[in-house]
């Protein structure tokens, strides 16, 4: 690599030209970032402190919480740092670490919803047997394969890019490291590269958004056979499941499912990928649930009281 490879640097270009913007990027993204690792913290110590909220659902969601701490980690800091300094620059060996770390947690986030999906669809299509389907082995195993998942999805990624000659420009229009504005510096022909990166990325994000489609169409044709108070339970919580996947799958599918070409808009789109679902699920999942909510007021009141002694 290093024979073929003159570029030890990458300029990154950021959000907007204008310092002003950048300036005012920084105060917004940096309440972002807080509320995000704050939001999903709270949800972890949330379920891991409680012992009623320990059926498969919460476990998932726990491991979706870590994940949507790490996700935004792996790039927003490093952008909100850049706002300040005159020219945003990362070393290649930081500029594949960025890339690996940021597939890694957002494909591992889209596994954990898909092992999310199951989990409901085992419940409300199969309630009889939900508790010996969905032991604590299995839900184990599914959590440890979509982190495994989200490994091999990256190393693929990352081992596609860091072999790649970058002889110069260096610069990327982007506000991270990513595959495509990569494959676009590389001083090689990168066709059959950006087909692999749109058959790993595209088509991971397509299957999965299909998959999590079927499984709930089904699920709503078995919810017209149940009570109204059952149905607006199993609603409520499918509801919430829904949103986030649309929120966490729609960005990718239009980032990775094209060729290797790069638009004005995927800046603000990935950025709205990388920002918004980790900061909202905790809102998603804890506002539209009581029994959530009630364990976190148990939670304060507890540490409250405590306080006052």
């Amino acid at each position: 690599m290093g024979a073929k490879n003159n570029v030890t640097e990458f300029v990154l270009f950021g959000l907007f030209e204008s310092r002003e913007m950048q300036h005012a990027c920084f105060a917004v993204f940096f309440l972002f970032h807080v509320l995000t690792v704050l939001g999903n913290l709270l949800v972890i110590i949330t379920i891991n402190a409680s012992k009623t909220l320990k059926s498969p659902m919460y476990f998932f969601l726990s491991h979706l919480s870590f994940a949507d701490v790490c996700y935004p980690s792996a790039t927003i800091p490093k952008m909100i740092a850049d706002t300040f300094v005159e020219h945003e620059i990362i070393s290649f060996n930081g500029c594949m670490t960025q890339l690996f770390s940021a597939h890694f947690f957002g494909g591992t986030e889209i596994f954990l919803l898909t092992a999310m999906a199951y989990d409901r669809y085992v419940a409300i299509c199969r309630p009889l047997h939900y508790t010996a389907i969905m032991d604590r082995r299995k839900c184990g195993l599914l959590a440890g394969a979509s982190w495994l998942a989200g490994f091999l999805h990256s190393i693929l990624q990352t081992l596609l890019t860091v072999q790649l000659p970058f002889c110069g420009p260096n610069e990327i229009d982007n506000f991270f490291c990513d595959v495509h504005p990569l494959l676009k510096l590389a001083c090689a022909d990168t066709y059959m590269v950006g087909l692999i990166v749109v058959a790993n990325s595209g088509m991971i994000s397509l299957v999965s958004f299909f998959i999590l489609l079927i499984s709930y169409v089904i699920i709503l044709l078995k919810l017209r056979n149940q009570s109204s108070e059952g149905r607006h339970k199993a609603l409520s919580t499918c509801g919430s499941h829904i949103i986030t996947v649309l929120l966490v799958l729609m960005p990718p599918m239009f980032m990775y499912i094209r060729p290797s070409t790069t638009l004005a808009a995927d800046k603000l789109i990935i950025l709205f990928n990388i920002v918004m679902p980790p900061l909202l699920n905790p809102l998603i999942y804890t506002l539209r649930n009581n029994e959530a909510k009630n364990v976190m007021r148990k939670l304060f009141s507890i540490k409250k009281s405590l306080g006052e002694k």
